[in-house]
């Protein structure tokens, strides 16, 4: 069969036909081979090639680009440099009158003698994530307003906890099935420490440690909000008979503020003897810690860092089982603790990994949540998800030091 650029109207027609796409021989009644190789995707969104098929013309544009391949191939089998026909005395003439008389620009058919292009993708912009450190700050106030009125209210709910000998603890199935332990809230706060401390280390040499550190802070302020109101609709008697409870101050406003400095002081940790006060139960401080933490340490590491993972889980979880072991909270303040810290970070990250959930619209429900504006105030100049890279913090050198980078990819989760 002739080459395609010498193909006549009727060559055309019969190749439609060949093909299965005799619906356009009416149309290309008239349309050569040089014709047939120049269609494109604009001719097919106008009429009358636009009202042939459904598909825009894409099963043709494809076959034609076959055509093309076809084409080029040829021309290199027989010697012609850059898939360009060469000038020749041997072209015979075909129905359209195309010899080698007839050639444009030294070539046959209007041809030139330019290379090929063949178009390459650029290579994407690197996104540029702001520091804002301003706005860090603001997330820090915020988080600690939130722990200040969270001890401030634990010494509130403290003065209405009713008497262990007036209400007893409630029934608790895990209580029921296991004795306490008396040193396991000793190894829940040392794991919870430790956690706090992988966490602070690991954040020093992460690069994006503003936009990082500002999530942190306006999750566990958020958390501790939260918190905050669970504790004091309702106030539940102590898990066990084992707690002794600071006396009660009956309205005395300094000596709670002072309560409240000494708790925020020794960090809300029994282990500091900064704690002792009861009625914060509903739900666990020491669980969300336990498990933010954990997650905050996962998220901005290496996925190959899987070991170290395993470790802060395990501390993690022995944390919380620590817990109930030491019947210092009730089996429903670690399950609603940890429920409310997973969703909360998930739903954080989810709408801040996704552009189009930092717009408040009729489809996205996540909007509706009374820390949007917040959220977008500290998120709308983040193009994406925060990579987990690394950096040397200090200002001095380190023998033999690589910056290493992991990026994330984005069906992680």
């Amino acid at each position: 069969m002739k080459e395609v650029v010498y193909w006549s109207p009727k060559d055309v027609a019969a190749w439609l036909t060949e093909t299965g796409m005799q619906e356009y021989s009416q149309i290309f009644q008239h349309l050569n081979g040089q014709d047939l190789l120049k269609l494109t995707e604009e001719d097919f969104k106008q009429p009358p090639l636009s009202r042939v098929s459904s598909d825009n013309g894409q099963q043709l544009l494809e076959m034609v680009e076959t055509l093309k391949i076809e084409l080029h191939i040829k021309e290199h089998k027989n010697g012609h440099a850059n898939g360009h026909l060469c000038i020749g005395s041997g072209v015979p003439d075909n129905d359209n009158g195309f010899n080698d008389k007839s050639k444009k620009n030294g070539m046959p058919n209007g041809y030139t003698k330019e290379m090929i292009k063949i178009p390459m993708p650029e290579l994407e912009r690197s996104q540029t994530y702001p520091m804002e450190w301003g706005k860090t700050f603001l997330a820090f106030l915020y988080a600690l307003f939130c722990f200040f009125f969270a001890s401030m209210t634990i010494t509130l709910v403290h003065e209405r906890v009713p008497p262990k000998e007036v209400e007893p603890p409630l029934p608790d199935t895990f209580f029921d099935h296991f004795n306490r332990v008396e040193w396991a809230f000793s190894i829940c706060e040392i794991n919870g420490m430790i956690l706090v401390t992988l966490w602070m280390i690991q954040w020093l040499f992460l690069k994006y440690k503003s936009i990082i550190s500002r999530r942190f802070f306006c999750i566990v302020g958020t958390l501790y909000l939260y918190r905050c109101i669970t504790m004091y609709v309702t106030t539940l008697p102590v898990p066990g008979m084992h707690f002794n409870c600071s006396p009660k101050l009956f309205g005395d406003w300094e000596a709670q503020l002072r309560r409240t400095m000494k708790l925020i002081a020794g960090g809300g940790l029994s282990i500091t003897g900064s704690h002792s006060l009861c009625g914060d139960y509903l739900y666990s401080g020491h669980t969300v810690m336990l498990t933010l933490t954990y997650m905050f340490i996962k998220e901005y590491s290496s996925r190959r860092l899987w070991w170290y993972h395993w470790i802060c889980w395990i501390l993690s979880i022995v944390g919380i089982v620590s817990i109930l072991f030491a019947h210092d909270h009730y089996t429903v303040d670690v399950v609603v603790a940890y429920y409310i810290t997973t969703r909360l970070f998930w739903w954080y990250h989810t709408m801040a990994n996704q552009k189009v959930l930092k717009e408040a619209s009729h489809t996205n429900h996540l909007s509706r949540v009374w820390w949007f504006k917040p959220f977008q105030y500290f998120e709308k100049n983040i193009p994406g998800i925060v990579p987990r890279t690394y950096q040397w913090p200090f200002p001095w050198p380190l023998v033999h030091f690589r910056q290493v980078k992991w990026k994330r990819l984005v069906n992680d989760t």
